[in-house]
């Protein structure tokens, strides 16, 4: 009984990270109403729309999700995606199409699809770092447009406020400071800027359960079924790899399949509560996690922030200048990007390939301002790149036994179907005076059937000429592989 109690007690946050915890999750509840307006109104729905998703996506993936601390809402990607249906077919179809996406992604989560993310090589994960870092910044560009000197400046104190208090001290974020700050010097000078309110009517009431007013027939299946595949894939693509931003920047581990698990079951919760599709916010889990939350009470206390803020404190909520925000977000930008990446030291020592697959996902990010897409070339032209190294890593010596009737023959390295194709053409056939060939393979691995089969070619060119083939040296899983397939390829023949 001692040691569970103890065990217990070990999992209880300390007051301090509990505090930290609560605070960080009242600044991403301010930082998440914006978005949320912002990406209700991409969607082509109304603001509320995306609050309730919001806060319905925070509170449950907090119980739900494999990542503590990680920040799941209504997101730009995710809008996009859905934005043609919900303009062609309204909102009751996005709806009907986020339950599915969730049932989908369940699915995907089941079938072991977070695996998947052994497969995203470093260069690809630092590339969408560096792009989601662009994106914020961007984003926060038409917020500054032709507006005056006063809002600049209000930007700028509120940077210098958020990189300069935690010098002073680190008890209270520095972001909510800043928000405070200029809302309050905003009302008190009597500044005329764009505030939250302008943005969208906040909601005035709680979300309550429904079922979409949709026809249940195949053919609506059919219709969404494009639209909720697309957004079950982009959803889970952008979580796990925030997941494994955050298992870097706070050196912890995440369970990833509950993490994909969790976030089906959320968007199906959200869908029933009328909100849009959802998954992990990058920037917003920053602004989490530089303000000291580790656990999942800052997640469930941010959805739960943001709707006592709508709902209860609405109007004073619609006071905070958007400028106020607009520095938040400059700031996550600014310390979210891997800057060690392009010092030119780092381009100097790394691999050529590794900086262009780096600069090909951030390119591809930003140009189509989905992450997805940059994930998946990125990853595509790191395998396209590995595959032509690994192809001129194979290599053949051979030596001539003292009696001239033998030459053994040495194949080293990894053989493939992009390996193979010179290496059968480097054997002598036609060499005068040999009886027996031997190919030893103690050096080389064999990867798949293009490598068997070209090992079966070679032996079929020496017996043409009349020379004996002995294949020796395979390890087990290539004699495996040689095994198993040299029947079939040899009925080929």
């Amino acid at each position: 009984m001692k040691t569970r109690r103890g065990s217990l007690k070990s999992r209880i946050p300390a007051p301090a990270q509990i505090r930290a915890d609560v605070l960080a999750g009242l600044v991403v509840a301010l930082a998440l109403i914006p978005e949320a307006i912002a990406f209700s109104l991409i969607a082509g729905v109304d603001p509320r729309v995306g609050l309730y998703a919001s806060f319905v996506m925070a509170v449950s993936i907090a119980f739900l999700g494999g990542r503590p601390a990680m920040i799941s809402a209504a997101t730009g990607a995710m809008a996009l995606v859905a934005a043609p249906l919900s303009i062609e077919h309204g909102v009751d179809h996005l709806i009907a199409a986020t339950i599915l996406a969730g049932l989908i992604q369940v699915g995907l989560g089941l079938a072991g699809v977070a695996k998947l993310m052994r497969f995203v090589p470093p260069s690809v994960m630092t590339g969408f770092i560096n792009a989601l870092a662009i994106l914020i910044f961007l984003a926060q560009l038409p917020h500054l447009a032709g507006v005056g000197v006063p809002i600049y400046a209000m930007v700028a104190i509120g940077l210098v406020i958020i990189f300069g208090l935690p010098y002073l001290t680190k008890v209270v974020p520095a972001p909510l400071v800043a928000i405070v700050v200029l809302t309050v010097g905003a009302l008190a000078m009597g500044i005329n800027a764009r505030t939250v309110g302008d943005m969208g009517e906040l909601p005035s009431t709680f979300p309550i359960p429904l079922i979409p007013n949709v026809p249940f027939t195949l053919d609506t299946l059919v219709l969404i079924a494009p639209y909720s595949l697309t957004l079950a894939l982009v959803g889970l693509m952008e979580s796990l790899m925030t997941a494994k931003v955050v298992d870097d920047q706070t050196e912890t581990s995440s369970n990833h399949a509950r993490e994909a698990r969790g976030q089906g079951i959320a968007n199906v919760l959200v869908g029933f509560f009328g909100g849009m599709a959802g998954c992990a916010m990058i920037g917003q889990t920053m602004i989490n996690v530089k303000s000291g939350a580790r656990t999942r009470i800052s997640t469930f206390l941010a959805g739960v922030f943001l709707l006592i803020l709508c709902v209860g404190l609405g109007d004073i909520v619609g006071m905070i200048p958007i400028a106020a925000l607009v520095a938040v977000m400059f700031f996550v930008a600014i310390v979210t990007f891997d800057w060690h990446s392009i010092a030119p030291a780092t381009v100097r020592r790394m691999p050529w390939t590794e900086t262009l697959v780096m600069v090909v996902t951030v390119a591809v990010v930003v140009a189509t301002h989905n992450l997805a897409f940059g994930v998946i070339v990125g990853v595509i032209v790191s395998m396209v790149l590995f595959a032509s190294k690994a192809a001129t890593q194979a290599d053949l010596t051979s030596v001539l036994d003292p009696e001239g009737g033998t030459r053994v023959y040495t194949v080293h390295g990894e053989l493939f179907f992009a390996s193979t194709n010179e290496l059968v053409g480097r054997f002598d056939y036609a060499e005068k005076g040999l009886t027996k060939a031997v190919v030893d393979m103690s050096e080389a691995h064999v990867w798949d059937s293009s490598a068997v089969a070209a090992l079966d070619q070679v032996a079929e060119h020496f017996r043409k000429h009349g020379v004996e083939v002995e294949i020796s040296g395979l390890n087990e899983p290539s004699a495996s592989l040689h095994q198993e397939l040299t029947g079939t390829l040899n009925g080929g023949h």
